[in-house]
């Protein structure tokens, strides 16, 4: 869980004011399974389909998420301060690092051919995981990628994504990315055991293009239903009502 949390909020990071469109295509292996992520860029907005079933939008000028239910043609909007709610919890568990010195990418001197693409290999070690990267010098248009996804906002990179690396620290495009939690679950087992496991995410760059992209991506469809979920965070409804006395 603590992996693919990493994961979905790294994603949800692709915050930034790029003016040039940008479609990239991942393939997300996990657990033995894989599958298709797309990502798509206009502007200050993002589309992120990870799954058939949801399509995620996220605004960068306003910082409201929206959340497509594709099968349920149902739509979940997120506003901008639950947002950073969210990103304020996942910090938290990691504010001792913050005074920490700032960990850096370290190359290992290996160099791998990934999609017809040679790369060189760097690692990462962050307060809860461990990171492979293998950055590409020759992708087509790789510089200009690179540019986009520098172009993430730092602020918000930094209170989303405690311990994970900037992209203005890669010297080139990274096409594959293999992250492995090294902090055990807290889930137990009866008896109080801690259950551990590493939990690994490999994401691989199948394509990337510049082509332009239709305003509509980024709208929700006509045919779609408002729906809201549970406000976790009003704190005037975590008290149980008290019951009436006999």
């Amino acid at each position: 869980m603590k992996t693919a949390a990493y994961f979905v909020v790294l994603t949800i990071s692709f915050l930034f004011s790029a003016r040039a469109d940008l479609t990239m295509v991942q393939q997300v292996e996990r657990a033995g399974s894989a599958g298709n992520m797309t990502i798509k860029l206009k502007g200050d907005k993002v589309r992120i389909e990870a799954s058939p079933k949801v399509t995620t939008i996220l605004d960068g000028k306003t910082g409201e998420v929206t959340n497509l239910m594709n099968d349920q043609k149902t739509v979940v909007r997120i506003s901008a301060d639950k947002v950073k709610a969210v990103a304020n919890m996942i910090q938290k568990p990691n504010a001792k690092q913050e005074g920490a010195a700032k960990t850096k990418l370290t190359p290992t001197g290996q160099k791998e051919t990934v999609n017809g693409y040679q790369t060189e290999q760097y690692t990462y070690d962050g307060p809860n995981f461990k990171a492979t990267y293998w950055i590409a010098s020759n992708y087509p248009d790789g510089a200009a990628i690179l540019a986009q996804l520098q172009s993430i906002k730092s602020e918000f990179w930094n209170a989303a994504n405690p311990g994970m690396p900037d992209y203005r620290d890669f010297p080139g495009l990274p096409i594959r990315t293999r992250m492995t939690t090294t902090k055990q679950s807290q889930a137990t087992k009866p008896g109080g055991t801690t259950l551990g496991g590493a939990t690994e995410i490999t994401s691989t760059i199948i394509s990337a293009n510049q082509n332009p992209i239709s305003d509509s991506e980024f709208t929700v469809p006509s045919d779609f239903k408002e729906t809201k979920l549970p406000d976790i965070f009003d704190k005037k409804n975590t008290a149980p009502s008290a019951s009436p006395s006999p």
